[in-house]
């Protein structure tokens, strides 16, 4: 399991949804148009059928509850409910919801506006604490929305807008794919100037905590010496470890692998092995602002 899909995961248990709770959707919902969400926005009445004086979270809960049950309007209702009442992760579950098109048309306008408005009215939100993992990845998705643009929307690519959102979820949150993202950016001088020191820096500190995509970027670097004081064996066990966490079709990670385990000599391959044992056998990914 990858480091985020494990923090996300045990934020969902903790707080008493497991994650296939969270994420159980399995039938299409016709579109509509989002109402206003966030702090600042007065608590409105539940819909019909949802019971009186509920908080955010338990909406959230009946929301997910009647998705898992396959009644989407009802989960859909309860969960803008919470989300209009400021629950942080109906509006994170909203937004992934119409960012994937699970359970509902895909809609990366509206998925935009979920994590747009977490993101504006959680900002704040005490880093290491499980509702601030939401928030962090909130940050994420907008910053990668902001990267690519949305077609059709007001949202154009904008490099220096995504490389903020990304900055301020890596330095706040210490979020690990925000600092990987950030990491990118500096490397290759996208959204602000080209600085192999401040990528190694991010990149360094992503790799650390498990993501797996600046293990693969960071371990090249260090396996070659490129802008870091050269430490092959190192670089290799980074190296194997994205190798083991990449999927499929992430071939530019076993490329670099492959290109780094031609070229190390025995000994470096062998140290790359007891520092692979080290890192198994020591708890990764515990949170760092």
């Amino acid at each position: 399991m990858r480091i985020s899909e494990y923090f996300l995961s045990v934020a969902l248990f903790g707080l008493g949804l497991g994650l296939t709770t969270a994420y159980a959707l399995d039938t299409p919902s016709p579109p509509n148009v989002m109402p206003p969400v966030g702090r600042g926005v007065a608590p409105e009445g539940p819909p019909p059928g949802l019971g009186k004086a509920l908080t955010g979270f338990q909406a959230f809960k009946k929301g997910t509850q009647a998705l898992q049950a396959g009644d989407t309007k009802a989960g859909l209702d309860a969960l803008e409910y919470a989300a209009r009442n400021g629950e942080i992760m109906a509006l994170w579950k909203l937004g992934r919801m119409y960012a994937d098109g699970d359970g509902v048309k895909q809609n990366a306008q509206r998925a935009f506006e979920y994590f747009r408005t977490l993101a504006d009215s959680h900002a704040d939100e005490a880093p290491c604490t499980a509702p601030a993992v939401f928030v962090a990845k909130a940050f994420v998705e907008i910053g990668g929305y902001y990267l690519a643009g949305i077609p059709n929307s007001d949202i154009k690519p904008d490099a220096g807008h995504a490389h903020k959102m990304f900055a301020y979820a890596a330095s706040y949150f210490g979020d690990s794919d925000a600092q990987y993202r950030l990491g990118r950016m500096f490397l290759d001088g996208q959204g602000a100037a080209k600085s192999p020191k401040q990528a190694a820096r991010w990149l360094s500190n992503a790799a650390g905590k498990g993501q797996y995509h600046a293990q693969a970027v960071f371990g090249a670097m260090l396996f070659t010496g490129e802008s870091v004081t050269r430490d092959a064996a190192r670089g290799l066990m980074y190296l194997i470890l994205a190798r083991d966490a990449a999927t499929p079709n992430e071939t530019w990670i076993t490329d670099l692998y492959n290109a780094a385990l031609k070229q190390a000599s025995a000994d470096e391959q062998a140290v790359a092995l007891v520092h692979v044992e080290r890192w198994i056998a020591q708890s990764r990914g515990a949170c760092r602002p």
